[in-house]
């Protein structure tokens, strides 16, 4: 790119320039007139910019998982039970149990295998049971304080070993809460249970207890009113007593 430069003077005087093949040039200037010497102004340089993609990987039957969340006929789906079958004709495919998240339903679906399938976008988020009120449980974000309520109904049999205080992990399907995993062990304290006889045993038999959330657990006979033990969320089994 070209430009110009003006130089003005007031008495005879020169300039000297060096060219391009090393030899001085002399210019004599012997007037007041301004004068006019072309000059080269360098061209920016702009360096070319990668951008980066994320590589999307499709999703489909063949990875089908327990615990994996997929979306059918538009509603989210938890994957309870897979099994991949190949029988000796025919196509192989995927025979699934599945949860569905909204409504609690559970059905039994059959998937031709390696068909593209499409993952229900379900967030997860830790909220700290606080506590009931009427019908409804109260979660807290502890961060933004935001609480979160839940029916009765969408609690469920989960009130069973629902404690205040809880750490829960919270599921989101389009801006709702859809489902909740309470922690694999909980602690509990029996409330009422026939006294142990002594030298009971660990391998003796069992007794109902009556925990402080109102829930009924199976424990052995030397378990006692007052005693902190461990409850198996998922199954409601006693695990062991708290040390």
């Amino acid at each position: 790119m070209a430009g110009i430069t003006t130089f003005s003077t007031s008495s005879s005087s020169c300039l000297r320039s060096s060219t391009s093949s090393g030899a001085a040039a002399t210019l004599s200037l012997s007037s007041n007139k301004p004068f006019i010497l072309p000059m080269r102004l360098s061209t920016p340089k702009f360096t070319h910019l990668r951008y980066k993609f994320t590589k999307i990987l499709s999703f489909t039957s063949n990875d089908i998982k327990v615990g994996a969340s997929i979306e059918v006929d538009g509603a989210p789906w938890k994957v309870l039970e897979f099994l991949h079958v190949k029988p000796g004709k025919g196509a192989a495919f995927v025979r699934t149990k599945i949860r569905n998240y909204v409504t609690g339903s559970t059905v039994e679906k059959t998937f031709r295998a390696g068909i593209s399938m499409s993952e229900a976008d379900v967030a997860k988020e830790t909220k700290q049971y606080t506590y009931k009120e009427g019908a409804q449980f109260v979660f807290m974000d502890l961060t933004t304080y935001e609480e979160i309520r839940l029916n009765d109904s969408d609690v469920g049999d989960k009130k069973k070993w629902l404690k205040e205080g809880m750490d829960c992990i919270m599921h989101f399907w389009k801006g709702k809460c859809i489902d909740f995993e309470l922690p694999i062990t909980v602690k509990m304290k029996v409330i009422q249970t026939d006294p142990g006889l002594k030298g009971d045993t660990a391998q003796g038999g069992s007794k109902p207890a009556t925990v402080d959330t109102g829930a009924t657990v199976s424990v052995p006979l030397f378990v006692n009113t007052g005693d902190d033990i461990l409850v198996d969320t998922r199954t409601g089994n006693y695990m062991g007593r708290e040390k």
